[in-house]
């Protein structure tokens, strides 16, 4: 499947990828970086007690929660084990025009050229902290058995509307499976059937406040 890609600004400045055939964007046009804090990092990664933390993102995209993630944990002072899944990479050219580390930290913009740049399918470190391991491939035939279990899960997958087959019992059987207990999955959706499905798997679901656009969101926990 080859798709155009557009880079379209937000409301909070920052770049998002929209694909017009699909009428879908990576990232929410009320702002893209805005989004991502608040569903994924604030909802999700600061919540985690652990100063060693394993996490897996379905949805690599933009890699702006990879970028965010390891933003905040070079100020906690966290070791990173982080796992992307993405079917269709961004090319170099696309990725050089996304400003987020600009945005957030210049610093930061050599790491996020190394988040794009390193190799697919092999665990590479970005910072002595921050690993990272890239799958280029659809994530119903990924294996997490050889990358987890978890403590994290940012699901960032396109919306159900657009890519159903990966929200269903199945998809999150198997991330539930792949989870150590207590961990958290987070995601920007809260979709009755979503909420439905992840329940029926073995998750304790909340609805809770959404970014900015989106009255709420979901997030799960896997019993102890």
């Amino acid at each position: 499947m080859t798709l155009k890609r557009h880079i379209v600004l937000t409301a909070d400045g920052s770049y998002t990828i929209e694909i017009p055939e699909m009428n879908e964007h990576y990232h929410s046009v009320n702002g893209a970086i805005t989004e991502s804090e608040h569903v994924f990092i604030n909802a999700g990664f600061k919540k985690i007690v652990q100063k060693d933390i394993s996490i897996l993102e379905v949805g690599f995209g933009t890699g702006l929660n990879a970028l965010l993630t390891l933003e905040t944990s070079l100020r906690e002072n966290l070791t990173i084990n982080y796992t992307g899944i993405e079917k269709y990479p961004l090319s170099a050219p696309e990725v050089k025009k996304l400003n987020y580390a600009a945005i957030t930290d210049n610093t930061l913009t050599e790491n996020f050229s190394k988040i794009h740049e390193c190799k697919w399918n092999q665990r590479v470190n970005i910072t002595p902290n921050f690993s990272i391991y890239k799958v280029k491939t659809d994530f119903r035939h990924v294996k997490l058995s050889s990358t987890g279990p978890f403590n994290l899960v940012y699901f960032d997958a396109f919306a159900p509307g657009k890519h159903p087959d990966l929200w269903t019992k199945e998809v999150f059987s198997k991330i539930f499976d792949n989870c150590m207990p207590g961990a958290l999955f987070v995601t920007y959706c809260a979709m009755g059937k979503v909420r439905r499905n992840l329940t029926e798997t073995g998750f304790r679901v909340e609805r809770i406040p959404g970014p900015p656009g989106k009255r709420e969101m979901l997030r799960a926990v896997k019993p102890r």
